[in-house]
């Protein structure tokens, strides 16, 4: 393939695409560059595996540290395991670029993007999805794109096409687009509280940019003389469907008619209607076409059921306006809450049940050292709040290994955290690392904003200050032809066999978080719209449920939590606190019981459960670092007798030597005559040295 580049400019800020310079192998791959960031984006395909019935597609996002001019750290000093932020790049990747393929495709697909280079100021994961896109289109892989995908921050009062990291973290929101010619197809958010108007004019603002990116794949496609793949399904025959469908359609119906049923009966009754089925199936005779069918396929029954059963559940949406649990379009399942659900040594605990959805939320407080370290390409280095989401099997009764967090967990943990940032209190005011973890105990559907509104219970059970309680809804939506609904609360069956799975956290105030997802090729920003406020309705009426319980943060904190005092000293004097070998630090924390971190600004930020320890602890400190006047008057101890005077301890850690001629006002003939070890003495400064105070 010739080399091929292109440059596209938002305001100032290129995206260059290269096409046929790296990677030849691959079945397509582009270099894809906005500043000194560099993105490689590779699609592979290879031949279908007997026996899948679903896309087996792998993304993976990969960080090098050279990007950066950096050696990995640990004992292999190279890659290994990869960040969290890399697993979330990787999803976002992935969740634009999935439903473009068609449903019938079997193939073994793989993307991978590597950041290659990174100046620190252009996000690489925006070019990493609209990299996807031209890669798969090059390798000529059914596909119903172009797909791309910008940033928009906001600057000031104007919105800006991918900023960079500074101005994400100055402004108020940090918004990822991705869209077809189609419309929308994927929204990632987070936002310090700002209203819903704005944020839908921010996604339009972004899906025009993004129109901008699909054209340039156009031109870029047609150049290099590749015709869009055309994805046309196989030749299907329809004799099993047609057995199934006749024998399921009416009691299927009924099933999700009887709006008396709960989750665990509705289930139980389907699979008794796809057992009678399979039963039927059984008594055919060996030669018979519709047995030989599906004996040739084992799963066509489980997949043909599963249609029915998605045709029908929307068209009774569509049609009769009422959900499988007898529901309206906007109605939220029954809310209980509750708070301190586990014993006060957890600092803070939250219950909190929407429907047969449960989530449990813990905090701990810890201290600065708490805090975990980043070690990738990102230019954070720390971070002070962290959010753990866990989805064991027995949530939806099921049993299967439990490992490591997977992406999904990874994810949902992201959304989580991104909602409830905002409104955390400033870390000069309230500098404990917290963290949080949400344990999803039942689900039946938005288990995310079940663990943003447990997870603010939780918080202001532990006495956390947070600016404003962040409540969370899942909107889901039903799409057939020109017939749309928006769903509110979605539960399990509506996110598998509907079209969209939209969450929106935030306040009172307004949005801090969104997340949404389509199963199919883009939707009008009008609908996206009415999501957006109808979700508001919910948010407001779930938020009310919580405060219910909760009004405010408590007061006092768990007996349990540590206690936290910062002081600010000079940074030249940070040496003096930790002494030679870290003698000094080890010192107080040996005497006091207390835990010390020290930042290089010269914040020393002193806990302890026992809140007199942490005390004492600040004592001596602000003793070492005191800036002692010739004049002032101390009570002391004497520590030391020498011939010539007395070392009298005046301060934590700070001594002077009250000379023999300096013990009475008369001549002293010892020094032992006057003072003892360990005797209290008055002492005044009379100069101060290099070396010591002298007393």
């Amino acid at each position: 393939m010739s080399e091929i580049e292109k440059s596209i400019s938002f305001n100032g800020r290129d995206i260059r695409l290269k096409v046929g310079l790296l990677a030849p192998q691959a079945g397509g791959s582009v270099l894809i560059e906005s500043g000194d960031t560099a993105v490689l984006v590779t699609a592979t395909r290879a031949a279908s595996r007997e026996g899948i019935d679903f896309l087996p597609l792998l993304v993976d996002y990969e960080e090098r540290l050279y990007a950066v001019g950096r050696v990995p750290g640990g004992f292999l000093r190279r890659e290994g395991r990869p960040p969290e932020k890399a697993t979330l790049v990787g999803r976002l990747i992935d969740r634009p670029l999935r439903p473009l393929f068609p449903q019938w495709l079997r193939d073994d697909i793989q993307v991978v993007a590597t950041t290659l280079s990174m100046d620190e100021q252009v996000p690489p994961d925006v070019l990493a999805v609209t990299g996807a896109s031209i890669a798969v289109l090059l390798a000529e892989i059914p596909f119903y794109g172009p797909m791309a995908a910008v940033r928009v921050g906001l600057v000031g009062d104007d919105f800006v096409i991918n900023p960079t990291y500074l101005e994400v973290a100055a402004g108020d929101l940090d918004l990822i687009v991705a869209g077809t010619q189609d419309g929308v197809i994927m929204v990632e958010a987070g936002a310090k509280q700002l209203p819903e108007q704005d944020v839908i004019e921010a996604i339009d603002f972004g899906y025009e940019a993004v129109q901008e990116l699909i054209q340039a794949q156009r031109d870029l496609i047609a150049e290099l003389g590749i015709n869009l793949v055309q994805a046309t399904p196989p030749d299907v025959d329809s004799t099993l469907e047609n057995f199934i469908r006749d024998r399921a359609t009416t009691p299927v119906k009924e099933v999700l008619g009887r709006f008396d049923r709960d989750k665990h009966s509705r289930d139980a009754s389907l699979d008794e209607i796809k057992a009678t089925i399979a039963a039927a199936l059984a008594e055919l005779p060996e030669d018979d076409a519709v047995r030989v069918a599906a004996t040739a396929e084992p799963k066509a029954l489980s997949n043909t059921f599963k249609g029915i059963t998605k045709e029908l559940m929307r068209r009774q949406v569509i049609e009769e306006g009422v959900r499988v649990d007898g529901r309206k379009l906007d109605e939220v399942r029954p809310i209980t809450c509750q708070v301190g659900v586990l014993p006060r040594r957890v600092h803070g605990s939250a219950l909190f049940n929407r429907g047969l959805t449960q989530v449990m939320s813990a905090v701990t407080l810890g201290t600065p050292g708490d805090a975990q370290e980043l070690d990738d390409l990102h230019p954070d280095e720390q971070k002070r709040y962290m959010h753990h989401y866990n989805f064991p099997p027995y949530s939806v009764g099921e049993t299967k290994p439990m490992r490591s967090p997977g992406r999904r967990e990874i994810g949902h943990g992201a959304l989580a955290e991104r909602a409830i940032v905002p409104v955390l209190p400033d870390q000069s005011d309230f500098p404990y690392v917290i963290r949080v973890v949400s344990e999803v105990l039942s689900s039946n559907g938005s288990t995310s904003m079940g663990s943003v509104c447990g997870s603010t219970l939780a918080l202001m059970d532990a006495g956390v200050p947070l600016t404003k309680p962040v409540s969370g809804a899942a909107m889901g939506l039903i799409k057939e032809g020109d017939e749309v609904r928006v769903l509110t609360d979605i539960q399990g069956i509506e996110d598998f066999l509907g079209d969209m799975d939209f969450k929106v956290a935030g306040t009172a105030d307004g949005i801090t978080a969104l997340q949404m997802d389509m199963k199919i090729t883009g939707l009008p920003i009008a609908v996206i719209a009415k999501a957006v406020e109808q979700a508001k309705s919910a948010r407001i009426h779930i938020l009310e449920k919580m405060l219910s319980v909760l009004q405010q943060p408590r007061q006092e904190m768990s007996p349990f939590a540590p206690r936290l005092l910062t002081i600010q000293i000079e940074p030249e004097l940070i040496g003096m606190i930790i002494g030679p070998g870290g003698k000094t630090i080890k010192g107080i924390t040996e005497e006091t019981g207390a835990k010390i971190d020290i930042e290089d600004t010269g914040v020393v930020t002193i806990s302890a459960v026992d809140g007199e320890k942490a005390k004492r602890a600040r004592q001596i400190i602000q003793g070492m670092t005191r800036k002692l006047n010739a004049g002032d008057v101390y009570v002391g101890r004497v520590t030391r007798i020498i011939p010539i005077g007395a070392f009298v301890e005046f301060l934590p850690g700070k001594e002077g030597m009250i000379h023999i001629s300096q013990l009475a006002d008369y001549r002293v003939g010892k020094v032992e005559d006057e003072v003892t070890l360990g005797d209290e003495v008055i002492v005044k400064v009379r100069r101060l040295t290099a070396a010591v105070e002298s007393t």
